[in-house]
């Protein structure tokens, strides 16, 4: 038997190392993909530090720490994870009435909750979401993000116009000169740039709250650790669980479409748990993957790897801690600029093109505008997710259940009649089976066909249970035949123990 050639573990090492570590192209996108990311992070935590009612610090650190573990142990290689509104909305309300040990306590408990849904599978129902419900989210979000930029436009002075204008030429326009630089970063430096030296009294970063100026360290949370603690913070960090993973999977996904890679959400759901944990043992708010980062990230400056998550996390905490004075004099301008080229890049145009419109049926158009009217009334993208599904599964059943029929032949001499059922039997076309048939009329002996049809559920045996009953109330027989394997079991199992005897 040969030898292994020498050369093979060398190729097997080579394969495994990260892309990054080989081509200096790529380490220079994914370092000033996560610079640019780090800069759009540092105002958006700090407004979702106002919204849970914490201070700035907390929400920084969230940041750091969720973008840095996530980098290792989450599934989607270049997703952002952070501080998010969504989980400062959940969380906000225990921290009001029961103060910030309460809420780092549930920030733990909801790490915990992500593992163990992870582990159950629950990054398996992402299959159940439909594509109708993922353009409303998309664009949704889309929405969400430019509705977020609203507040810094109004009553400001006049410079922050041209400023803002000047920005989206450069994110426009310095792409088609060289992307040797990310055009987000070039856009934020020059307006910096012009602001100091034009000494223009503009909204900064530094007018969002101080910035930290120490790493944060480890602690468990205050709070007693007793059984009235933890019924106090399970219902909060159950929700936080639901919102984050949620958010987090239907982000995953999303990169998934743009990179045309495949990623593993168990992973993710587990990677998240982990990031929470961490973080609240940091002292941090938690959070979850944040979709307008992520695009700033893999759509704008064309990150691709876990690196750009990682120096996103670091470069924050530089940022903040070395260069605090530097940054606070970014002016919101600057950041508001490259959000809404976000909200642009991000926005499905084509969904809502008249002839998209004209080609789609009318049930798909109904479930995209219940997900984008939910997250926009609700600000929570959570909401709108669930709602467009249960609306998708609603107008699913409804066009499923109006493909059932039922036709009769009488045999030609009369004493048998032969019913011909086809289509998807189940608790939507179900009820109106039992109507169909001419209780009255038919011979004595009636055949059910079952041969193109499938029995999926108990309303589906009951009802032919039903249709039998009446048969033999009249003193005739009933013959079902037909049913495939599958639905000779369920009705097997089923067929009269659905009533009282």
């Amino acid at each position: 038997m040969s030898s292994p050639s020498p050369a093979a573990p060398a190729a097997r090492l080579r394969a495994l190392r990260p892309d990054w570590l080989s081509d200096p192209k790529v380490w220079r996108t994914e370092v000033l993909a996560g610079l640019v990311v780090a800069l759009a992070l540092i105002p958006e935590a700090i407004s979702f530090s106002i919204i849970a009612g914490v201070e700035p610090a907390v929400g920084l650190f969230a940041s750091f720490t969720m973008a840095v573990v996530i980098s290792v142990a989450g599934g989607r290689r270049a997703m952002i994870s952070a501080a998010t509104g969504a989980v400062a909305l959940v969380i906000a309300p225990l921290n009001r009435e029961h103060g910030f040990g309460y809420l780092v306590a549930a920030v733990i408990l909801a790490g915990v909750f992500q593992i163990a849904l992870g582990a159950l599978g629950v990054a398996k129902l992402m299959r159940f979401i439909p594509r109708s419900v993922m353009v409303g989210f998309v664009n949704s979000l889309a929405v969400l993000v430019f509705m977020a930029q609203v507040p810094e436009v109004r009553d400001v002075p006049w410079p922050v116009y041209p400023l803002i204008a000047a920005g989206l030429l450069m994110l426009v326009f310095f792409p088609r000169i060289t992307t040797v630089v990310p055009a987000p970063l070039v856009s934020i430096a020059v307006l910096t740039a012009v602001t100091v030296a034009a000494g223009l009294a503009v909204p900064t970063v530094g007018d969002k709250g101080s910035l930290p100026s120490a790493l944060p360290l480890p602690g468990l949370p205050d709070v007693p650790f007793t059984v009235d603690t933890l019924t106090t913070i399970a219902p909060y960090a159950f929700a936080m669980a639901l919102v984050g993973l949620m958010e987090s999977l239907m982000t995953a996904k999303l990169v998934d479409e743009i990179t045309d890679t495949r990623s593993s959400k168990t992973r993710e759901s587990v990677g998240q748990g982990v990031a929470n944990i961490v973080t609240g043992f940091f002292g941090g708010m938690g959070g979850c993957a944040m979709i307008g980062q992520t695009m700033i990230n893999v759509k704008v400056s064309g990150a691709r790897t876990r690196l750009s998550t990682f120096l996103a996390g670091v470069f924050l905490m530089v940022l903040c801690i070395v260069f605090g004075p530097l940054v606070s004099e970014i002016p919101m301008a600057a950041l508001v600029a490259v959000m809404v080229m976000v909200c642009f890049a991000t926005f499905d145009w084509h969904s809502v093109a008249p002839a998209t419109l004209r080609r789609m049926p009318a049930g798909e158009i109904t479930v995209m505008l219940v997900t984008v009217v939910c997250v926009v009334a609700t600000h929570n993208l959570a909401v709108g997710v669930v709602a467009g599904s249960v609306t998708a599964m609603a107008v699913f059943a409804r066009r499923v259940a109006h493909r059932a029929d039922v036709t009769a032949r009488t045999d030609p001499d009369g004493r048998t009649v032969v019913y011909s059922v086809t289509g998807d039997l189940f608790f939507a076309s179900a009820d109106d089976l039992a109507g169909r048939f001419d209780y009255a009329a038919d011979p004595d002996r009636v055949v059910v066909d079952l041969g193109s049809a499938r029995v999926w559920d108990a309303s589906s045996v009951a009802a032919l249970d039903a249709v039998t009953a009446k048969y033999a109330q009249r003193g005739k027989t009933v013959e079902i035949v037909g049913l495939d394997v599958a639905s000779a079991e369920l009705h097997g199992r089923l067929s009269g123990e659905l009533t009282p005897r």
